[in-house]
Parts: structure tokens; C-alpha cells; sequence
């Protein structure tokens, strides 16, 4: 008697442990993959709904995405998070096309206490930290806002026009070190322009001339590529009024960076885009504030930082200006810093202007036809 009793309680147990799960089957389930992205392939984590997270595993793209239509085909949910990187966002434009809801975070050193790191431990721990973004944890990811194809292109109008300019700045540097190193004699700015090329190339030798002149070619045909790509980006606020000493290509660069000024709804949110918000180490009643942070956009800080100095020139009246105007007398060292934080503020004052918050004048702009400014 005591053999059956335990025989039937051990049955009623696995029928308990199978009814569940053959329930669980009709139902929608949740599916969260970290993805740990490689140019080839892709380092999968999976969890579903509750369960162990899953080490990870190998798949192609193709695999992933095939996957992924067939979860969203039986009426499942699948979620992705993987970190922004270098290879775009053609892979979450796939993902949500697969019909995923796809997140990507900024890039972050996913675990601090081991001395550890692969793929598939990324993979699941970015699993993890999905899994508990979606329980209500938001600091557990920082998602980034994802720019439009319209919008990638404008932004990289500006950042191919920086890469030509380093090119140039590249090529004309290694002129000048050939010839000081084989004639001990250099080259002046500019040095590969028509004009001054006719009146230097004779002075070099003929080894040397020999070696710059297709560096030349060089450098003429980057300042043409670099000239174009000037042009077209200033073309996209032709017919703007522009702040004088800001320029049309300094705005149409920070337009395309930043891609839309009404993403942000307050000061602090465009401020912490920049990256020139003081980093901080405060306990109790101590409060330090240390060097700017960097955690934004280094392409518009630099931006920024440039146009400060040009503003502190043609615009006397900027408020921002009046603000700090005696601490920028005092010395050089100090005047570095309130340029930093003028750009922060710079920033701030374009939002408000782009999204017309304020007008030009209310910030104490002065303001001219884009065709009618200094060149930047």
C-alpha cells in the first residue's frame, strides 16, 4: 500500500511538472538575445521569458534574422539589445524588419569584476542587463536614439569632409619631413598650391622635387574633393540667417550631428550630448568636480570649441559672453576652460534657437545671410 501511495504522488508530481509546460507552448512567449556583433558572425545569448540565460552561441546573420522571423511567425516576442559600433545600424534596420524590437546601447565594460572577456560572456551578460531593462531597470542600458538613413548621410557629409582634411594635412606633413630630412630645409604652409608650388619646386632638389610631385597631385586632388563636400554642406542652409562669426558650414555640421534639436527636451539632456559636463566625486558634504566627462559626441564638442573662440570675436553681445567676460581676462589657462564651458552653453543656445525656443536676438546673436559671413 505504502509502494502504490508513492507511486501515485510521484505520478501526480510529474504530471504537475508536464501540464505547465504544455501550457506555456499555447501561449505567446518573450525571447531577450544579447547579441555580441562580429563582422561575420554573431554571438547569440538567449533567455526565454524567465529562464537561464543561455551561454551563447555562433550564428550567421542570416541565421539570426531566419530565427527571428520564425519566433515572430508563431506569435512569440523577441527583443535584441547589442552594443553601437563601428559597423552601423544595418543590423538592428534587419532585425526590426524580422519584426524584433531591437535596442542598441552605447558601448560599456559589461562586467567589473572579472578579468574575463569573450563574445559569448558579452553576449550573456547583455542578456542579462536586458532582462532587467525590461523589468523596469533603465539604468541597466543606455539606449541611443537611432538616426534615420537621411539622416546617417548628412551626418556623414561631415565627417567625410574631416577625413579629406586630414588627408591634406597628412600628405602636406610628410612633404615637408622629406624635405627636411634630405635638405634640411622645409616648406611653408600651403606649400603644394599652384602659385606656390611654381616658386618652390625649383628650390628643391631633383630627388626631392621628384618625390613631392605626386604628393602634390595628392593634395590637389584631396582639396578639390574637400572643396565639394564644403560646398554641398553649406548649401543645406543657403537661404538661413546664420549668427555672424558662426558660419553655414559650422551649422550645417552641428545640424548634421546632432540630426534633430527636438529630440531634446530640456537643457540638461542637450548639455550631456555635448560630453563638456564636469565629471564629479562627491560624498557627504565634500562635492569635487573634476575635468569634462567626454560621454557625448566628440565630432560636435570639437565643433563647438572651435566656433567659441569665433564667437568671443564677432559677437560682443552674446549673453553667454557677458557672462564670463571677466574670468576670460584673467589668464590663458583659465580662458581654455570657460571655452569649454562656453561651448556647453553654445550648444544649449542653438537648441533653443533651432527648435524656437528663443530668438537669435534674445541670445544676443547678430545675425547676416549665410552668403554674407567670413568663411569658418
Amino acid at each position: 500500500m505504502k509502494n502504490k501511495t508513492t507511486t501515485t504522488l510521484h505520478d501526480e508530481i510529474k504530471f504537475s511538472d508536464r501540464a505547465p509546460a504544455s501550457k506555456a507552448v499555447k501561449e505567446a512567449e518573450v525571447w531577450k538575445l544579447g547579441l555580441d556583433v562580429d563582422l561575420r558572425n554573431v554571438a547569440v545569448a538567449m533567455q526565454c521569458g524567465r529562464g537561464a540565460i543561455s551561454l551563447g552561441r555562433k550564428m550567421s546573420r542570416q541565421q539570426l534574422l531566419e530565427w527571428v522571423k520564425q519566433k515572430v511567425g508563431q506569435g512569440h516576442s523577441v527583443y535584441t539589445v547589442y552594443e553601437c559600433c563601428g559597423f552601423g545600424y544595418s543590423l538592428h534596420e534587419q532585425l526590426v524588419q524580422a519584426g524584433a524590437r531591437s535596442l542598441i546601447t552605447t558601448p560599456m565594460r559589461l562586467n567589473l569584476e572579472r578579468r574575463r572577456k569573450n563574445d559569448r560572456m558579452d553576449g550573456r551578460e547583455l542578456c542579462a542587463r536586458l532582462s532587467r531593462y525590461l523589468d523596469g531597470q533603465k539604468e541597466e542600458l543606455k539606449t541611443i536614439r537611432i538616426p534615420s538613413r537621411s539622416e546617417q548621410q548628412r551626418r556623414e557629409l561631415g565627417r567625410q569632409r574631416e577625413f579629406w582634411k586630414r588627408q591634406v594635412r597628412c600628405l602636406e606633413n610628410h612633404g615637408r619631413a622629406l624635405r627636411i630630412e634630405h635638405e634640411h630645409e622645409t616648406l611653408e604652409g600651403g606649400w603644394a598650391g599652384l602659385r606656390k608650388w611654381k616658386r618652390l619646386g625649383p628650390q628643391c632638389s631633383e630627388f626631392v622635387r621628384e618625390q613631392l610631385e605626386p604628393v602634390v597631385s595628392q593634395i590637389r586632388a584631396a582639396k578639390a574633393q574637400l572643396d565639394r563636400l564644403s560646398e554641398r554642406i553649406e548649401a543645406l542652409v543657403d537661404k538661413q540667417d546664420i549668427p555672424i562669426g558662426l558660419g553655414a558650414l559650422t551649422v550645417s555640421l552641428v545640424d548634421g550631428e546632432v540630426c534633430d534639436w527636438h529630440r531634446f527636451n530640456k537643457r540638461k539632456a542637450v548639455g550631456s550630448y555635448t560630453g563638456c559636463c564636469p565629471s564629479e566625486h562627491s560624498s557627504g558634504g565634500m562635492q569635487r568636480f573634476g575635468h569634462i566627462d567626454r560621454h557625448g559626441n566628440k565630432h560636435l564638442r570639437t565643433l563647438l570649441v572651435e566656433a567659441v573662440w569665433r564667437l568671443l570675436k564677432w559677437q560682443p553681445n552674446w549673453h553667454a559672453r557677458q557672462k564670463y567676460l571677466e574670468k576670460l581676462r584673467i589668464g590663458a589657462s583659465l580662458k581654455k576652460k570657460m571655452a569649454v564651458a562656453l561651448a556647453r552653453q553654445l550648444a544649449i543656445d542653438l537648441w533653443r534657437w533651432r527648435t524656437g525656443r528663443a530668438s537669435a536676438s534674445e541670445l544676443g546673436f547678430t545675425v547676416a545671410g549665410a552668403r554674407g559671413q567670413c568663411q569658418n
